[in-house]
């Protein structure tokens, strides 16, 4: 055994992983439907006005404002209609004083026309129309350029890519997009005890959780999972894992960070490269072992589910979205009164998962190797290292999942 003499604080851990852990450079290019989450990797000007003509706003008539000026209902001014554009039509005349052409909404406006007149105020007769009410210049008229102009920077390197920037993309004309490239993060099970879902269980195994876990929250935060075969608890099975992972952009094993005899990833990261801490004054997750091998950030998370998963949170996700320039998580709270006592670990950060019952925080951890002490809760509150004891009804700040 080897137990953990010495921890760092949550803090401290934190600096040394984002030292550790550079914005991803690599770039391409991937198609504007592909594109929502992504980072855009430069700039974006618009080579056209959008729109690019200026278009009715309104069902109704074209006109010349001055036509209007004075119009009623009891005096109507009367116009004599010369064409009909609807969308993806090009006017073919010109509005001349005392005419007006009868439009669609987004159809192009004819040359002559400064404005539009609703159809609900006015009557059409034939050829003629009567304007009930007056309109002024540029009224029920989408402007060209009205939204960007030729020139306009629309989208900024570094900008995440949502519906609306990639709407924006879309009205340019643009049909792929440079992104910088997602990092890979390679997922390493250890244990003599493993086994993959869906395979019959031996005397003294147990299904692999932390696979799955894992690469759905490296998912979630823009990275893509690599899962490899589960390594046995020996130097040349790690080393090989270590070997095939390496290739990728992090490294996350799970297990072996421990402080029994087959926990071997500290030896296997100091023979491959540097070890910057293990051991972090948390509860859950202390056995948490970080380094570096070729430079690239490895993180070795407790064998236990909820220990690997909140870590995963607390220290994987903030590395992993700053290696992806997705910029820093930002979780919804609500503070709620304590439904129930709880007794921390005087000397460690402690998050403490809690679901929502009756508009209370309720306890949800068990123990650190129960996967329901996350599956069943709602969020997590924070203990300071100092403080021993909550009490019930005591205001507690609820960051939710």
């Amino acid at each position: 055994m080897r137990p953990i003499k010495d921890t760092i604080p949550l803090e401290e851990a934190r600096a040394l992983i984002d030292q550790a852990s550079a914005a991803i450079e690599r770039r391409e290019r991937v198609p504007l439907m592909d594109a929502n989450g992504r980072v855009s990797a430069a700039d974006v000007a618009s080579t056209r006005d959008v729109p690019p003509f200026s278009r009715a706003g309104m069902d109704g008539y074209a006109v010349m404002a001055d036509d209007t000026f004075g119009a009623s209902r009891y005096e109507p001014k009367t116009l004599r209609v010369i064409e009909k554009v609807y969308t993806g039509q090009v006017p073919s005349v010109r509005v001349q004083p005392g005419t007006a052409v009868e439009i669609a909404t987004g159809a192009p406006m004819p040359e002559g026309a400064d404005a539009v007149v609703m159809v609900e105020e006015t009557e059409k007769a034939g050829d003629r129309v009567r304007i009930l009410t007056p309109v002024y210049p540029r009224q029920n008229v989408g402007r060209q350029g009205a939204d960007i102009v030729i020139g306009q920077t629309v989208i900024t390197s570094g900008d995440v890519l949502n519906p609306s920037r990639i709407g924006a993309l879309a009205a340019l004309g643009v049909g792929d997009v440079e992104v910088f490239e997602k990092p890979t993060v390679a997922i390493l099970s250890t244990g003599n005890e493993i086994v993959d879902p869906g395979t019959e269980l031996k005397p003294g195994q147990i299904y692999d959780i932390n696979k799955f876990t894992l690469s759905t929250i490296i998912r979630e935060h823009g990275a893509i999972p690599k899962p490899f075969a589960t390594a046995q608890d020996t130097i040349e099975a790690l080393e090989r894992a270590i070997d095939a992972g390496v290739s990728c952009d992090v490294l996350v094993f799970s297990g072996g960070s421990s402080v029994g005899e087959r926990d071997l990833i500290l030896d296997v990261i100091r023979r491959k490269g540097e070890i910057l801490f293990h051991g972090i004054a948390v509860k859950p997750g202390k056995p948490t072992v970080f380094g570096t091998i070729h430079g690239k950030p490895m993180f070795g998370m407790p064998g236990y589910p909820t220990s690997c998963l909140s870590n995963a949170y607390l220290l994987l996700v903030p590395a992993l979205r700053r290696i992806a320039r997705l910029g820093p998580r930002h979780l919804a709270t609500v503070s709620l009164p304590l439904g129930q006592r709880i007794v921390s670990t005087t000397g460690r950060h402690q998050f403490y998962t809690v679901r929502i019952v009756d508009g209370q925080a309720m306890p949800a951890f068990k123990a650190s190797g129960d996967i329901t002490s996350m599956s069943a809760a709602d969020g997590y509150i924070e203990i300071p290292a100092q403080t021993d004891i909550v009490e019930k009804g005591e205001t507690v700040e609820v960051r939710l999942f």
